[in-house]
């Protein structure tokens, strides 16, 4: 496949499968199951919390990734790279070698980098009008890449937000529901260490209809005290577009020795967010 044409596909698919982050599927049938008298919910809480409070700063690893959209398969291997609270940056690399694309998300700001024809995207959180008005933040997407628990607008879950969440025993689960219309939120995690398997949340819109993302966590590999999930698959269904994205991580480890923030030099065009996502429509 030509570098073109994988750049064509999967760097839009990247852009609306990460940097949208609007999500995932709620629970079917109303009201959750009535806990039993044994179930306590805010012990629960706090375990579910804690299985996501690691005591690494960086996160460094291989990566696989597979796209499918718009009736195309791709594959790329690359580099996954984050700093807490500071960095997550995707580096993407075609035919075995070259860097075909990165994507860098930071507290401040997207940016996406297309390697090849020397152009890129910036853009702010506040400057998008659905992260702007959900809450959704670098911290929220954050806390999908590093398998956490999280509360839109929040940097951090503290025990005093634990009220926020309702929790309520399903099957060998335990299931976490947060609801911020339009926004509406649900954790399936392990009943007996909190480990978080899937992240899902729903954006309705009853004009354009909802969008939905489903996060799967899984291959859970020591990393210090805590494990940390080496397969992840996620799907993000639109009105209008259906994206899957697995990533599979490979030599886990906390190098510390790299830059975290990409400098551009004047070779870079930056181009308009709406020029990818018309890529995106075209497929």
């Amino acid at each position: 496949m030509r570098i073109q044409t994988i750049l064509k596909a999967a760097l839009p698919a990247l852009v609306l499968a990460l940097a949208a982050c609007r999500s995932a599927k709620t629970a079917e049938g109303g009201k959750a199951p009535v806990a039993t008298q044994a179930f306590d919910k805010q012990q629960t809480l706090r375990m579910v919390a804690d299985a996501g409070r690691r005591d690494r700063q960086f996160v460094t690893s291989k990566i696989k990734v597979s796209i499918e959209v718009g009736g195309q398969d791709i594959s790329l291997s690359g580099s996954l790279r984050m700093k807490r609270d500071d960095v997550i940056r995707l580096q993407l690399v075609a035919l075995g070698f070259i860097e075909a694309g990165r994507i860098e998300f930071t507290p401040d700001y997207v940016m996406v980098m297309d390697r090849i024809n020397k152009q890129y995207v910036r853009v702010k959180y506040a400057d998008v009008g659905f992260l702007r008005e959900s809450g959704l933040n670098f911290q929220s997407l954050q806390a999908l890449f590093w398998n956490e628990l999280f509360l839109p607008g929040a940097t951090t879950v503290t025990d005093g937000a634990l009220a926020n969440y309702d929790a309520y025993p399903s099957g060998t689960d335990v299931a976490v529901t947060y609801e911020r219309p339009p926004l509406a939120f649900r954790w399936m995690a392990d009943k007996g260490n909190g480990q978080i398997k899937t992240a899902n949340a729903t954006y309705r819109d009853t004009r354009r209809g909802n969008t939905t993302l489903t996060w799967h966590y899984g291959s859970f590999m020591p990393m210090g005290a805590k494990r940390f999930p080496m397969q992840n698959d996620v799907t993000l269904a639109t009105p209008r577009h259906k994206v899957k994205l697995s990533y599979t991580l490979g030599d886990l480890g906390n190098d510390s020795g790299w830059e975290t923030r990409t400098q551009l030099s004047g070779k870079y065009k930056e181009v308009k967010i709406d020029d990818i996502l018309r890529k995106l429509s075209a497929l």
